[in-house]
């Protein structure tokens, strides 16, 4: 069996010290093989938010795949916005904005959406969706086919639209008909889980609140995702897990089975 954690929206500047702790020991409990980190790292792109951040995650224990989201480029700074605008980024987090993971139950394929241009919107263009294509047909059928993106590929709630990513439709369609079984992300600090209608193959939208950050949307604690992924049985448990703050921990608050199909 193969599990990841992931983890979006940080926010390193507005982390809450007591979460940052509770989530260490979640990784410390569960041993996962992988961790997402999808986006929204910092609050601010900061040289001493990034470089909290990577002291946070490497306590984690496990590899993590880590793409930039929209708050990790400058937006004050236009200079740096303009000209280098991930420069804050790789110190901490690596040159590679679109890393890719491969093991024997695992392809993992992560995709930059942000763009200079755009304050908060993420934008997927023609190349980038392709390039994921490829990397999904050569995945063998043991492996959990995962892209992750930082702004949501689905809503569940109206007002959430507009914050769809840029470039979504023709995304989801080429990413399914390539083999594609889970597309995750943030952005919008709100957990669920959305079947995509309408596609080659069964495809989901797997959401994840914020991790660690105070900037929770009301009646939202922190929250994270576990992805349990168990080729024999053809079966995926997306389990979210809450910040409880009474307890001091994370806990389980639901499990979701998925069943992607293969040949």
């Amino acid at each position: 069996m193969s599990v990841v954690l992931h983890i979006s929206d940080t926010h390193f500047g507005t982390e809450v010290p007591a979460v940052v702790e509770a989530l260490v020991q979640l990784a410390a409990e569960q041993r996962p093989a992988l961790v997402v980190l999808s986006g929204d790292i910092t609050q601010r792109a900061r040289a001493v938010q990034f470089s909290a951040a990577r002291a946070f995650v490497d306590r984690l224990g496990a590899p993590v795949l880590a793409i930039p989201g929209n708050h990790d480029i400058p937006l004050f700074d236009l200079w740096a916005r303009m000209s280098a605008p991930h420069a804050r980024y790789a110190a901490a987090f690596g040159a590679e904005l679109e890393p890719v993971h491969r093991s024997a139950g695992l392809l993992v394929v992560g995709v930059n959406t942000t763009r200079a241009w755009r304050h908060k919107h993420g934008e997927v263009s023609l190349p980038q969706i392709e390039r994921v294509a490829r990397e999904l047909e050569g995945a063998g059928a043991e492996q959990l086919r995962v892209v992750v993106v930082h702004q949501p590929v689905a809503v569940v709630r109206a007002e959430d639209a507009v914050h769809r990513l840029r470039g979504h439709r023709e995304a989801l369609q080429r990413w399914a008909s390539a083999g594609a079984d889970l597309v995750l992300g943030g952005h919008i600090h709100l957990p669920y889980i959305a079947p995509i209608e309408g596609l080659a193959r069964p495809l989901w939208a797997v959401q994840a609140g914020t991790a660690v950050s105070s900037r929770v949307r009301p009646g939202v604690p922190q929250s994270v995702n576990l992805l349990r992924w168990d080729p024999a049985a053809g079966g995926c448990l997306i389990e979210r897990w809450d910040h409880a703050a009474a307890q001091g921990r994370f806990v389980r608050s639901a499990t979701t089975e998925v069943r992607p199909a293969r040949a």
